[in-house]
């Protein structure tokens, strides 16, 4: 058994290192806030119960990153653990909603040749550095997680959005288990370290010596607050680096998405006093600056890209083209040049053309 473990294991790593190596790979995230603003999901909670109740939406939000360019197809159980269903009072949902969203993810996998299936497992949000009947706990969510993963199939583990580097080291001891090609990424808030007080780089590079097959960096960072970090972890470790900023304007000042303020232009605050969550919708990132974001990292030799929570599948079909990859949804690119006032097709009439300046 542990011997076809490894088989399989090395299969599948040559697999993705193939993808990786070969050309960008690209990975859609961001459920959380898409399945949200579709009315599938309830804000501040963010629990995916979307994969029991509105199976078929899930799946057609899996289908539409596909066509906007992702490799992988990421199970949606991203908070999908036992403390969040607690929280909830659906603790009894657990298992049937991680068997659901892996059953959809590994469903769309297999519609499309070359396509991986990753099982994920997150921040807990109970980690304490010094609490060790609390580290034994998230041990053991993500050894069920894991272990239902495996069952239903997965191809790889992505574990993602720790700001614990001890909780991310749990994490990867726990998926290497599975004897899976494993992708572990960091999520550093606004103090620029991991909050057990380790250096983000020193947690790529220790990440990378206990066996992560790509480290790097996910979420509560927008391109221009991620991108520096990444120029540091690409040259500290040699594994490949992952790169899912969040679709927002963070800035030196506000480096994450949760400490971003729209003071200056909003009329009408959000009623728990900050941006995040809700109205974080006029610091938006434009479709070209995600296009920047990708040009940008690959040319650090970061060959795993994608967007976190924000990303709509325009955003990651921007990503895909702007590393080089048509994608089934390319066919509905930008065209400008048939735009009824800004476009250069010569049936447009001149008279509607010179609107466009007046418009």
């Amino acid at each position: 058994m542990e011997a076809c473990q490894k088989s399989y294991r090395s299969f599948v790593l040559v697999e993705l290192a193939g993808h990786i190596n070969k050309g960008p790979v690209i990975c859609a995230e961001g459920f959380l806030f898409e399945l949200e603003r579709r009315g599938y999901l309830t804000a501040g909670e963010f629990v995916p119960e979307v994969a029991l109740e509105h199976p078929e939406v899930l799946e057609s939000l899996h289908r539409d990153f596909q066509r906007a360019g992702s490799d992988i197809v990421e199970a949606f159980t991203y908070n999908g653990h036992r403390e969040k269903m607690r929280v909830i009072g659906k603790e009894e949902l657990l298992e049937p909603l991680n068997r659901a969203a892996l059953k959809i993810a590994r469903k769309v996998a297999d519609s499309k040749p070359g396509n991986l299936m990753a099982g994920n497992i997150s921040n807990t949000n109970i980690w304490h550095p010094t609490d060790t009947n609390k580290q034994q706990e998230v041990r053991s969510m993500f050894e069920e997680m894991v272990g239902w993963a495996v069952e239903e199939g997965v191809d790889i583990i992505i574990g993602e959005t720790f700001y614990y580097a001890e909780e991310a080291y749990t994490a990867l001891e726990v998926a290497k288990a599975s004897g899976l090609p494993v992708i572990i990424t960091l999520a550093p808030m606004a103090s620029n370290q991991m909050q057990d007080g380790v250096s983000v780089v020193e947690t790529c590079v220790e990440l990378e010596k206990r066996g992560a097959d790509v480290v790097g960096l996910n979420c509560f960072r927008g391109p221009q607050t991620m991108l520096p970090y990444l120029k540091e972890i690409r040259a500290a470790v040699s594994c490949h680096v992952a790169a899912l900023p969040i679709p927002y304007r963070t800035n030196e000042k506000e480096p994450t998405f949760f400490n971003l303020s729209d003071h200056d232009s909003c009329t009408c605050p959000a009623p728990h006093g900050r941006a995040f969550p809700t109205a974080l919708d006029p610091l938006y990132c434009n479709r070209y600056e995600i296009g920047q974001f990708a040009k940008d990292a690959y040319a650090l030799g970061i060959n795993y890209l994608g967007v976190c929570c924000g990303a709509s599948p325009m955003l990651l079909r921007q990503m895909a083209e702007a590393v080089g990859i048509t994608t089934e949804a390319s066919r509905f690119s930008e065209n400008m040049s048939n735009h009824f006032m800004y476009g250069s097709n010569e049936r447009l009439p001149e008279n509607i053309k010179a609107l466009g300046d007046k418009a």
